[in-house]
């Protein structure tokens, strides 16, 4: 399997104030960073654009382009290291070809077991039935 890399040219980063505490200095850095990655214009193969957009990930939009918002560390470069890493995973999923699945019988065994645990299921609730005077 063949990774394909991100050229960060095609990455858009813009940094914002990261949410929740964080002290005096919460108001004043944006240590937070905001990815922007248009898959459409990306130079990554049209196979892995299309399973890409197939996704049915929320940080995929409907014009095609994804955002990830990292905020986890104190530090821009910190932040702007995991969103990368993050596109990167993400594109990775998408360039794993899944098999296709066959559909199957089940085999006449599992059938047999099947039925023998209703019958054993269906004699236990019937037991649990109101309990009636010996007319």
């Amino acid at each position: 399997m063949s990774t394909w890399q991100i050229d960060e040219r095609e990455v858009e980063f813009k940094a914002i104030r990261a949410q929740g505490a964080g002290g005096q200095n919460v108001n004043k850095v944006s240590s937070a960073m905001h990815l922007r990655f248009d898959i459409a214009a990306s130079s990554l193969p049209q196979e892995i654009k299309q399973r890409l957009l197939a996704l049915g990930d929320q940080r995929i939009t409907h014009e095609g382009i994804i955002v990830i918002k990292a905020q986890q560390y104190r530090t821009q470069e910190a932040n702007r290291l995991d969103a990368l890493a993050r596109l990167q995973a993400l594109v990775d999923s998408a360039a794993v070809v899944r098999r296709t699945r066959r559909a199957t019988r089940p085999t006449w065994s599992s059938r047999q077991k099947r039925l023998e645990g209703k019958s054993l299921r269906s004699g236990v609730k019937a037991l649990r039935g109101r309990v009636r005077d010996g007319d």
